[in-house]
């Protein structure tokens, strides 16, 4: 199995580049997270893959960080995401985004992403809750939310915040608080 390829940054076209390596020139789709961080044709790249052998191809998938691969691999072992659906979900949503919807169960989220339909998005919220912290390479304490946040949070976006500015003011909120204080005090911190 490829695991890692180093070489020449030779062409990219979204979401495909090749990377020239000593005369070899390997074919890879990266999300697009990858994708605009990678340096100008010509210059040197590192790129994490993962390569899924088919009946009717052998396809080359790349990462810039080892989370996003991790990721990957977590979202094509459920039931109907294939790779070209977990690229999609990576394109659309950092690691840590998808962290926080599982985290909420915020299907709305996921919902986003093209080609993410409500049933999809349920399914991948019902596989993933429990492993995000270990396979995501996030601590399993980490963005989790109390319920009553997980509340908070979904009024906030439902009201047309984005999920940065309502996780920033939750932030801001006494531990404990409820649901209704808690929106209420969010929106007096989101109106400064």
């Amino acid at each position: 199995m490829i695991g890692r390829l180093t070489g020449t940054l030779a062409d990219k076209n979204p979401p495909q580049v090749l990377v020239d390596c000593q005369g070899v020139g390997y074919e890879v789709d990266v999300p697009m997270s990858t994708f605009y961080n990678l340096p100008a044709s010509g210059e040197k790249v590192s790129l994490l893959t993962h390569f899924v052998v088919r009946e009717d191809a052998q396809v080359l998938y790349g990462f810039g960080t080892a989370p996003e691969r991790d990721a990957f691999r977590q979202l094509i072992r459920i039931s109907g995401v294939g790779p070209r659906t977990a690229l999609a979900v990576l394109s659309g949503m950092s690691v840590a985004d998808i962290a926080g919807a599982v985290t909420a169960q915020d299907a709305s989220r996921l919902v986003k992403v093209p080609g993410i339909g409500k049933k999809t998005a349920e399914r991948l919220l019902l596989e993933l809750k429990g492993k995000i912290g270990a396979d995501l390479g996030l601590p399993s304490g980490g963005p989790s939310l109390a319920d009553g946040q997980a509340d908070i949070l979904q009024a906030l976006v439902a009201l047309g915040y984005s999920d940065k500015e309502a996780q920033a003011s939750l932030k801001a909120l006494p531990a404990g608080v409820g649901v209704a204080d808690g929106i209420k005090a969010a929106l007096k911190a989101l109106a400064r």
